[in-house]
């Protein structure tokens, strides 16, 4: 981050700031906007697509900012060309005009993010995604496209996904061996659900489903399976340990075995309660007796694993550092390294009736586990990010992991299509267990 800042001065005092194009207005995009537009000299977000224009206004506002409304490609592109900001209700007129940077994608979902990306790289536009959803569900083959492309598609910084990895990779730069990438919780209750949490989700202006996806469970397992992704690691178990302490993550090294670790190349995991919550951790090992002499000199203990940590993940505040390095740099901050190492599974959250339709993520239905992909393929699992709008062909009681054969899907879209796409690339050999063609529903 160092270089970082010096090469954004430098930009700033040439007055050619890195351009952001922006898809999303909730919370999160409007703190990523305060951070770049008050605090990031060298780069600005110069446009804001998002179905309602008035969050778009509020969040260029909050920064003393005023911003045009463009409803045509010709329009927009005239505003960037003047270099004034503008905002748009059509996050598809952001592919297809001249003079951005890089596209931002921060609006949580997955359609309408989907649809995005894959324009935005058909028009040879580099993409940052601040939404692990789309991420774990279809990352491996939104990557195989961006590569055939020759552009940049990167997970960020500031959620906890990147912030291990850039752990990960200081880690690795000293030469020792990550063998565990871990994720700190506050809380972990399966059976939250949007009614429980909409006090919660009050008082942080967020949605109670998306507050329920972080108490479910579901949002740290996308998490780590985007982790899982850009690592090549598995999960030890499905759900992964969720072992809970109220120490600190350093004492907590010995619970793991190091010779399971090193069998499996690594898990990721996540733990519940300690401290430096909410941060993140890496434990790593070495064989080198100097490399364990001066661990030891720095207080990192014995061994044969070493903690490192980070007390906190800023969120959107650290977005900017990653957009500066894919800009400036190239450097992709994470990113899948092939086919899917772990998926995220659905199960029931409740009981639930045959003809029943299944809600979202974190909502009333389900929730989300971590499986390694190989094992969610031969038992023909559900991802969680395709179960919205299935419907139930038969009663599945509390806790119990979805099948495509449980379920008749909503009407084909192009989630399922890529999605398939993905297995047929990385799994071809399991085919017959391959996303069935979608049924649409009367």
């Amino acid at each position: 981050m160092i270089i970082i800042d010096k090469l954004l001065a430098a930009r700033q005092r040439a007055g050619r700031p890195i351009r952001v194009g922006l898809w999303g207005a909730g919370e999160m995009a409007q703190g990523m906007v305060n951070q770049v537009m008050r605090y990031t000299p060298g780069m600005e977000v110069s446009v804001i697509a998002n179905r309602t224009l008035a969050k778009a206004h509020q969040a260029y506002a909050y920064t003393g900012h005023v911003a045009r409304e463009c409803s045509s490609r010709a329009a927009l592109q005239a505003c960037l060309d003047a270099g004034q900001l503008a905002v748009v209700d059509d996050g598809e007129l952001l592919c297809e005009v001249e003079g951005l940077d890089l596209l931002v994608e921060c609006t949580g979902t997955i359609h309408y993010a989907a649809g995005l990306v894959m324009k935005a790289i058909a028009h040879g536009r580099n993409v940052l995604l601040f939404n692990p959803e789309v991420d774990a569900l279809l990352g491996p083959i939104l990557k195989v496209y961006a590569d055939q492309a020759g552009v940049l598609l990167s997970g960020c910084s500031g959620d906890q996904p990147g912030c291990i990895i850039d752990l990960y990779r200081f880690v690795q730069g000293m030469g020792l061996t990550p063998l565990l990438c871990g994720n700190i919780k506050g809380l972990q209750d399966y059976y939250r659900n949007p009614t429980t949490q909409a006090g919660f989700a009050a008082q942080w202006h967020l949605t109670p489903e998306m507050v329920t996806s972080f108490a479910d469970g579901t949002k740290i397992s996308i998490e780590q399976a985007t982790v899982a992704n850009a690592t090549g690691m598995q999960v030890a178990r499905r759900g992964m340990y969720g072992y809970r302490h109220d120490g600190h993550v350093d004492d907590m090294t010995s619970w793991y075995d190091i010779d399971e670790l090193k069998r499996l190349g690594g898990i990721v995991d996540y733990v519940v309660g300690p401290k430096p919550g909410p941060g993140v951790f890496v434990y790593a090992t070495t064989d080198d007796p100097k490399s364990r002499h001066y661990l030891a000199y720095g207080k990192l203990g014995p061994g044969p694993l070493y903690s490192f940590y980070q007390p906190y993940h800023l969120i959107y505040a650290e977005i900017p550092h990653s957009i500066a390095r894919l800009v400036l740099l190239e450097d992709v901050t994470m990113a899948p390294l092939g086919a899917p190492v772990v998926e995220v599974i659905t199960l029931a959250k409740t009981p639930l009736a045959a003809g029943h339709c299944l809600d979202g993520l974190g909502g009333y239905d389900t929730y989300g586990q971590c499986e390694n992909a190989g094992t969610a393929r031969q038992q023909n699992l559900l991802p969680v990010g395709l179960a919205e709008g299935c419907v139930l062909r038969r009663e599945v009681p509390r806790d119990a992991a979805l099948t495509f054969d449980d379920v008749i899907l909503p009407a084909e879209n192009l989630v399922q299509r890529l999605w398939r796409e993905q297995q047929a690339r990385f799994f071809p050999h399991l085919q017959a267990q391959a996303l069935p063609a979608a049924t649409a529903l009367a």
